[in-house]
């Protein structure tokens, strides 16, 4: 198992769920194995939402390229960004180093087209639902996306932003998302993308009618299978 490099902090939620997922991975994968060959740079949340809130995606370009750069110097054979939004920097990333960077609507995309369903819901931040970053690539693969509704947006992000970001799992706002998916359900999604890595907290598969696909869970998957055959 070659190691693998989590930009994380994204918030620190997300990333200990990374962490999480990559060991119980490893402790699955072969008895040999008792933990993932992981490298984390844990980068501050404050400052990056800061930064997202005045637009300054330039900033973060080289925030994340640093970050990228950093985890290749100590080692990393593969990286992977610890959360959704941040995606939007995925190429500043690609361009700062020489090892491969998984991106998460990719695996999204994967994971949707072998259910072959052609048209989700993707919740997430604002950012995220609102940027065409995840959704062209799944238009791409031919897949139709459904966001929420301007309301619906701003309190899936304020959800987001002020709870889960630091592990806050409010019953009622667990009912709105559901709400939200089963809506969306009724406007033709077949199933939803839990795209922000902080709604497995909130969401599981059995709370809605529809498949879910947990793009935490499924990053951290494809990142482990990436390590095993570099």
């Amino acid at each position: 198992m070659q190691t693998i490099g989590l930009i994380g902090g994204i918030t620190w939620q997300s990333t200990i769920m990374y962490y999480e997922v990559l060991n119980r991975l490893a402790a699955d994968h072969d008895s040999e194995i008792e933990s993932a060959r992981c490298l984390i740079h844990s980068l501050e949340f404050g400052e990056i939402s800061r930064h997202q809130r005045a637009e300054s995606w330039d900033v973060l370009d080289e925030i994340m390229a640093d970050a990228s750069r950093s985890l290749e110097a100590g080692g990393a054979k593969v990286i992977i960004i610890c959360a959704n939004t941040m995606h939007l920097c995925v190429e500043a990333v690609r361009k700062a180093v020489s090892i491969p960077v998984i991106h998460i609507a990719e695996v999204a995309a994967d994971a949707i087209e072998k259910q072959g369903i052609k048209t989700v819901s993707l919740l997430g931040t604002k950012y995220t639902m609102e940027q065409p970053f995840f959704k062209d690539i799944l238009a791409a693969r031919g897949i139709t996306t459904i966001i929420p509704n301007d309301e619906e947006r701003d309190e899936i992000h304020r959800v987001i932003y002020q709870e889960l970001a630091s592990g806050t799992l409010v019953p009622s706002s667990k009912q709105y998302y559901i709400n939200v998916i089963e809506r969306l359900k009724t406007a033709g999604a077949q199933g939803a993308i839990l795209g922000c890595t902080e709604i497995p907290l909130l969401i599981k598969e059995e709370d809605v009618s529809i498949p879910t696909f947990d793009t935490t869970t499924l990053h951290a998957k494809a990142a482990f299978g990436k390590s095993l055959n570099l």
